[in-house]
């Protein structure tokens, strides 16, 4: 079977990196074709095991509705892996390029080759653990390229069920799923792959950065960040908290383009806290047995957030809780709105990352810029209002990894454009032809011309007083 569990040592999983490049280097040319079978087997895999996978992280999570995870780790990734089908073809495709004159006067031609790189090392993360793969390798397949894949162990039957999938429509030389712990995780940062996709939070992708650089293996890292809310005075606040709720409502805030931080006008600060405790209301009537609510992952990651929040509450700060706190034995926590917390607190500094969300008044546009500004990078950035001037402010005078406008997370959907981080939310991208891109090596290809006119035009060697003449005169000198 190809999959292969547990601690495994760095000799083996070298061994599948050798087996995958072997096997890319004979293969040559990858066809249209031959990308494209592989294309359609990810998504007959992806069809066939979509309950097997959903129950999966059911138990992983210890509890998350098995139609969410269809939604999120299923159909989701089967968007990528479609288009990638659809368009691998017409991205591959051999573009002229402009030539250089003189030669190019004379027959020289310029073409630009996209060839797949080799063998690509996925690392997935917990809170989307299908679509942190599956996504990706839609790119990776479509550029021609060979993967090996790593799931979060975080998620242990996940994983499992998912190296299950690969391995009945996959050839381990074609993909191979490695499953195991950190270590495992590490050891392969370390192979000299020929590119690097991680997801997870910044601290690990720095030691992910630091060990490919030892291959000098390029990395594309998806990581996070305070994904910052502004909500200007001319935003439909209804309509702004029904949407953040559902985007924030979403695996229980364990997205990593899930609204961190909100900023609004401080005239209307107590209508938004109100309207969005409402909007989480009515979207979770009630937490304890309540399957449409997911579950923290895990212990460690509950103790996680309610800290946040009790430090919040020792501190003075203002929380609103959306619902009751659960009687169930479950992880699953109500929403809790945090208003105003010192800067110092540590739902200030750190990603939540789960059920709580901060709401902080401003009084000018400006100062929320600067705010924004002054943290890192975030992976997603977020406005709600009407006014054209504001937008292109906001737009022109921040920088993050993606952006959307009376809406929230939906930019990390689409197929056809970029999605990526910046700065300490990451770098490079998957998704669209810049995705593809991503994962081939553009490759120049000079044809020369039938006549060299370098002797014609007096430039090559002796280098006498015509010469010097002649080259200042093109220098304008």
């Amino acid at each position: 079977m190809n999959a292969h569990v547990g601690q495994l040592a760095n000799p083996v999983i070298a061994e599948m990196l050798d087996c995958q490049r072997q096997a890319f280097i004979a293969e040559g040319h990858v066809s249209a074709a031959v990308r494209q079978d592989r294309l359609a087997r990810l998504e007959a895999m992806l069809k066939k095991h979509a309950e097997a996978l959903a129950k999966a992280q059911d138990a992983d999570f210890g509890g998350r509705h098995p139609g969410f995870s269809l939604m999120n780790d299923v159909l989701a990734p089967l968007a990528s892996v479609k288009h990638c089908h659809k368009m691998a073809g017409k991205w591959m495709k051999t573009q002229r390029r402009a030539g250089l004159i003189p030669f190019s006067l004379f027959g020289q031609k310029t073409e630009l080759r996209y060839q797949p790189k080799g063998v690509v090392g996925i690392i997935g993360t917990w809170n989307a653990p299908v679509f942190t793969l599956i996504s990706p390798l839609a790119y990776v397949l479509a550029a021609g390229n060979r993967a090996i894949l790593k799931p979060s162990e975080i998620v242990p039957a996940t994983a499992h069920a998912l190296a299950v999938g690969i391995a009945e429509f996959f050839k381990p030389e074609e993909i191979t799923v490695i499953e195991g712990g950190p270590e495992v995780a590490d050891a392969i940062t370390r192979l000299p792959l020929d590119h690097l996709v991680f997801t997870g939070s910044t601290a690990i992708g720095k030691k992910v950065m630091q060990n490919a650089s030892a291959n000098l293996t390029p990395v594309t890292l998806e990581l996070g960040g305070k994904s910052p809310v502004i909500i200007g005075k001319s935003a439909d606040l209804e309509r702004a908290a029904r949407h953040i709720a559902l985007g924030k409502g979403n695996n229980s805030g364990q997205i990593c383009v899930s609204p961190d931080t909100l900023y609004v006008h401080e005239s209307r600060l107590d209508s938004l806290v109100a309207a969005l405790k409402a909007e989480f209301i009515a979207q979770f009537p009630k937490i304890s047995h309540n399957p449409d609510v997911t579950a923290v992952v895990n212990e460690r990651h509950y103790q996680r957030v309610k800290a946040y929040v009790d430090e919040a509450r020792e501190a003075g700060s203002r929380i609103e809780t959306a619902g009751e706190l659960p009687n169930d034995g479950s992880r699953r926590l109500p929403m809790a709105i945090v208003v105003n917390p010192a800067a110092s607190l540590r739902i200030s500094q750190e990603e939540i990352f789960g059920p709580a969300l901060i709401v902080r008044s401003y009084r000018d546009v400006e100062s929320v810029v600067a705010s924004i500004n002054a943290g890192a990078h975030p992976l997603a950035l977020y406005y709600f209002g009407k006014d054209a001037t504001e937008e292109r402010y906001i737009l022109d005078h921040t920088l993050s990894g993606g952006v959307a406008i009376n809406e929230v997370m939906m930019h990390a959907a689409l197929q056809d454009a970029p999605f990526g981080g910046v700065g300490a939310s990451g770098m490079g991208s998957y998704h669209g032809r810049e995705g593809f891109q991503q994962f081939s090596h553009l490759r120049s290809v000079y044809r020369a011309g039938w006549y060299d006119p370098r002797k014609a035009m007096g430039v090559l060697p002796p280098y006498n007083d015509k010469f010097m003449a002649t080259i200042r005169k093109w220098v304008g000198a």
